[in-house]
């Protein structure tokens, strides 16, 4: 072992051994929007939608270390070893060590033993396979391990992982075992397993982190600086810093459903991460953990036994192709419309989710696009025409000026040649998927299908609440005028007869349009029915509403809608 770790768990008195003043560096590969930051609101089968930049910063990262002649632990999660195979096998081709940051980033307490165990399995094949290069060591997916958590250390050392690096001493952690805060050994059953915490300074009773990643970019610099120096002359134990690739990226797309302390936590002070890292690579050497174990990081794989006892199910996935019909079997030709205004930060996620979804509508249907720029005075309609300019089954009109979402969605549809017209949110708060539901639910006699968050068996995710409140009352006062009773009027998401809708004229712009739509529709005596529907909450860009207008402006419409239900005339 190059340079020797300094504990032993079984021996907490054992006597600190001198190591030579090169540190651990370890590399965390997830994208922006894996971060553990985001879990709640961003699932793994949500992840194809966004655009991925964890290729690029990887290689940014690597291209850093190259400066500096540093060879680092890249901790990848093994989704990212089996969708971008190249990737991990350049980390390893650069003379970098990978290592194992699980497969999703599932916390440990939402795993069994077993599902654990799986998870380690299913990871270390899709690394290896990528890599080619024997993985050592892991870190857990999302959070840390706790005192309590030792039992993820056991199910480590019986499937051959030589170290760990999840430990990350908080608070009182390890008040009864301060031995904890540096390398040290964990013995299972004859086997060993090395843990490598993650930097922490202070006394036992108040351990208080202090590794790098956001500590660097939310700490005054010359704090950390001072806390590093004083390790680095106080310490035999390496200090054990890290950092995300995506920490190198300050134009990354930025998540907006979170609150404002998450934003900050994510956000400030990307621009100078790399500034920060430069300094700490001109003070100090840094290494990989495999090399300060003495372990080869470009060892050959040993998962053949391993791999053949992933479960099936968590094997490796194929993308799933778009089927097509038999001959017999014509598909119904629908148009979906999308209308956009400013939303030049959203194309990217859209055209994703679109791609995506359109893999399960191929089989019955003969889908065309019409996107509807709504005089936006941003990029939005040059990206959108770079993204989507050479597709035969997309279509273009732009708006000489802000007219609304209504107008918008009203030109789509005078601009579609099919009976059957759809329109979907360009945010995709709706899965267009959920258009395979209701499209059905156009048979004779209806003239408008839409989505329905509030209905009995609708959901409504991550939204706030003062926007439910909003929506709910607003719905309860139209359901108390117009004929169709529905338990929400308001939705965009929507499946539309062209001949019923496309002689309509609007006078309110903004979503208000939207609502007047369906209720000169209802008035003019078509049937509406809704189906039920899930609602999330928009993840890239800002909303467009302005309560207090929204809120003044259905009173409005309510009072005009009023008066044409009872009075027989339309303004």
């Amino acid at each position: 072992m190059a340079d020797a770790p300094v504990r032993d768990s079984q021996n907490a008195a054992a006597p600190v051994a001198s190591s030579p003043r090169r540190h651990l560096l370890t590399v965390v590969v997830e994208d922006y929007f894996q971060h553990s930051a985001f879990s709640n609101l961003i699932q793994p089968d949500r992840w194809r939608r966004f655009e991925a930049r964890v290729g690029t910063n990887t290689r940014r990262a690597m291209d850093l270390l190259d400066e500096y002649d540093i060879r680092a632990t890249f901790f990848t999660g093994g989704w990212i070893a089996e969708k971008m195979p190249d990737v991990v096998a350049e980390v390893a081709r650069r003379g970098h060590e990978v290592a194992s940051k699980g497969f999703y980033h599932r916390p440990l307490r939402e795993m069994s033993h077993r599902e654990f165990r799986d998870d380690l399995r299913r990871s270390r094949v899709a690394i290896e396979r990528a890599s080619g290069v024997r993985c050592w060591g892991h870190r857990v997916a999302q959070g840390t391990f706790t005192p309590d958590d030792l039992w993820a250390l056991d199910v480590l050392a019986e499937e051959g992982f030589v170290y760990d690096s999840s430990f990350f001493p908080r608070l009182a952690d390890i008040r009864k075992e301060p031995w904890r805060r540096f390398p040290h050994q964990h013995h299972h059953a004859g086997q060993d397993l090395w843990e490598f915490p993650l930097s922490s300074v202070g006394p036992s009773w108040l351990s208080i982190p202090a590794a790098g990643g956001n500590y660097f970019r939310q700490m005054p610099p010359g704090l950390m600086r001072f806390v590093v120096d004083s390790w680095d002359r106080t310490q035999a134990a390496p200090f054990n810093l890290y950092f995300h690739v995506w920490e190198l990226d300050p134009e990354m797309p930025r998540i907006d459903a979170v609150d404002r302390l998450t934003r900050v936590r994510q956000y400030r002070n990307l621009d100078k991460m790399e500034g920060i890292l430069r300094d700490y690579f001109a003070r100090y050497r840094f290494g990989s953990i495999a090399a300060h174990l003495g372990l080869d990081p470009a060892a050959p794989p040993a998962t053949r036994a391993v791999e053949e006892a992933v479960p099936t199910g968590a094997r490796t996935s194929r993308r799933r192709k778009a089927s097509t019909p038999p001959p017999d079997e014509p598909r119904v030709p629908i148009t979906i419309v999308i209308p956009l205004f400013n939303e030049e930060e959203a194309l990217p996620y859209l055209r994703n989710t679109l791609d995506e979804a359109m893999l399960d509508f191929h089989k019955q249907y003969d889908v065309r696009f019409v996107f509807v720029d709504d005089g936006s005075t941003d990029a939005t309609w040059n990206v959108l025409r770079t993204m989507f300019g050479d597709r035969p089954d997309c279509a273009f009109v732009q708006q000489p000026k802000n007219s609304g979402v209504a107008a918008a969605i009203l030109a789509g549809i005078r601009a579609s040649a099919t009976e059957v017209v759809c329109s979907i949110d360009c945010d995709c708060t709706y899965d267009p998927r959920q258009l395979l539901e209701m499209i059905p639910m156009m048979t004779d006699g209806v003239d408008m299908v839409t989505a329905s968050p509030y209905h009995p068996q609708g959901q409504v995710m991550n939204v706030p609440e003062w926007r439910l409140a909003l929506s709910k009352g607003l719905s309860f006062l139209y359901r108390r005028l117009l004929h169709n009773r529905l338990a929400t009027y308001t939705a965009c998401f929507r499946v539309y007869r062209r001949s019923a809708v496309a002689q309509i004229e609007v006078t309110e712009g903004g979503y208000l349009g939207v609502v007047e739509m369906l209720a000169r529709m209802d008035l003019a005596g078509s049937r509406i029915v809704e189906a039920p529907a899930v609602l999330e909450v928009r993840m890239m860009g800002q909303s467009k509403m302005k309560v207090v207008r929204t809120i003044r402006g259905h009173l409005g419409l309510l009072a005009r809608m009023t008066a044409t239900r009872f009075q027989g005339k339309d303004e």
